[in-house]
């Protein structure tokens, strides 16, 4: 089943494009300091906090919100609900520009960014971190093929450059109508394989922090670490898809899809109460539950991460509230700030480095973190104002 999706063409610079244009310049400017000058130039990182912003949010937040490109195709294409299908190609473009954030946010936070790319060639099988590596690269390969369709449906045939280059017409269109050919052969198997390798990076982030016994918190540090960074990605895919279609309506003019969003969101209490069920049972087999209520930051943290996820779990259950865009979008900005709480959690607010160190992201950390989100909102603007992403609207 093949949705009738077409480009916006609405007027490109608006007042929101140039808020989005000075945040990606004002990150421009301390990313200059961060390469040339060193990470002390512009963070707030030490030996003892060597995973900040950047990391918590850039990373670890990043590829959680990026999952509701694979849970999507996994409940449209792999489990057959073609009803959703006009919600495919906008979460895997979400998905593709996350993941392109994650991978340029990665650059910035290597000490040694210039050999980013010894993954490739320096194999190290035993290493979590060369297993993230290989399956981001992947996924983020996988996600460009999958976009491929878009690209093909709104040129093919249709290349048309000016002047001197005219003569790369035939050749573009050329191009287009093979990778038209490949993408209908090997669409099955690039969906499988995104799923696979997300299940694969979106866990073994929880497997890394398996190497901090001693600094991270009980509420936090488990040998469940991996299976419950995965279920919590998987519960925020569905809720990141109506939080991006709801803003998408917002901001365009168009039409929510209320009715749609609502339906899709019966799959987050399945999902969320999976989640929940793993983490309190392994709160209560470890005996640490009582530290949520010590009175302590790491406490009271863990306790609105919970309700955040709490709350949607049983507000999602009523019919009446996934009937009201404005009651779903809440639930569904519940789920992802949730998400957002626990990664921060997990890497930074439960981390116990000593009474002699402490970490507040710096200005420039928060002005490179919001250049990235800038440039996220201006791929995708770009994206569904000149390719065919959007359902079209009569």
């Amino acid at each position: 089943m093949s949705i009738k999706a077409a480009p916006l063409q609405q007027k490109f610079i608006t007042p929101n494009f140039w808020v989005l244009i000075f945040f990606m310049v004002s990150g421009a400017g301390f990313a200059y300091f961060r390469f040339f000058e060193g990470f002390g130039s512009v963070t707030n990182m030490s030996k003892a906090y060597p995973f900040g912003l950047w990391i918590a949010f850039d990373v670890a937040c990043g590829v959680a919100l990026a999952a509701g490109g694979f849970t999507t195709a996994a409940i449209v294409e792999i489990f057959g609900r073609e009803k959703y299908h006009a919600l495919v190609r906008p979460a895997i473009l979400t998905a593709f520009i996350g993941y392109f954030l994650v991978g340029l946010a990665v650059f910035f936070d290597l000490g040694k960014y210039y050999n980013i790319w010894h993954a490739l060639i320096y194999w190290n099988g035993t290493s979590v971190l060369f297993e993230v590596a290989w399956c981001v690269m992947l996924y983020l390969t996988v996600l460009g093929i999958e976009n491929i369709p878009n690209v093909v449906e709104q040129f093919s045939g249709r290349v048309n450059l000016p002047g001197p280059l005219s003569g790369f017409n035939r050749l573009g269109n050329w191009i287009l109508s093979k990778a038209d050919w490949f993408t209908k052969k090997t669409m099955a198997f690039f969906v499988i394989a995104g799923v696979v390798l997300s299940f694969g990076h979106q866990s073994s982030l929880g497997t890394m922090m398996l190497i901090a016994p001693y600094k991270l918190h009980d509420l936090w540090y488990t040998p469940m670490s991996p299976l419950l960074f995965l279920t919590s990605a998987v519960s925020v895919g569905p809720s990141m898809v109506i939080f991006e279609g709801t803003l998408a309506a917002k901001f365009f003019g168009r039409k929510p899809e209320t009715e749609l969003l609502g339906s899709f969101a019966k799959y987050i209490p399945l999902f969320l109460g999976t989640y929940l069920l793993l983490r309190f049972l392994d709160l209560a087999y470890r005996g640490v539950l009582a530290q949520a209520f010590d009175g302590s930051v790491a406490g009271y943290s863990f306790l609105l991460e919970i309700a955040l996820f709490v709350i949607p779990y049983f507000a999602l259950k009523s019919k009446n509230v996934r009937q009201s865009g404005t009651k779903l979008f809440l639930c569904a900005l519940s789920v992802i700030c949730a998400v957002v709480l626990n990664r921060f959690n997990v890497f930074l607010i439960g981390m116990d480095m000593g009474s002699n160190w402490n970490y507040f992201p710096s200005v420039g950390e928060f002005a490179v973190t919001f250049a990235f989100l800038a440039l996220g909102v201006m791929m995708y603007k770009i994206a569904v104002n000149y390719l065919p992403i959007l359902e079209e609207e009569h």
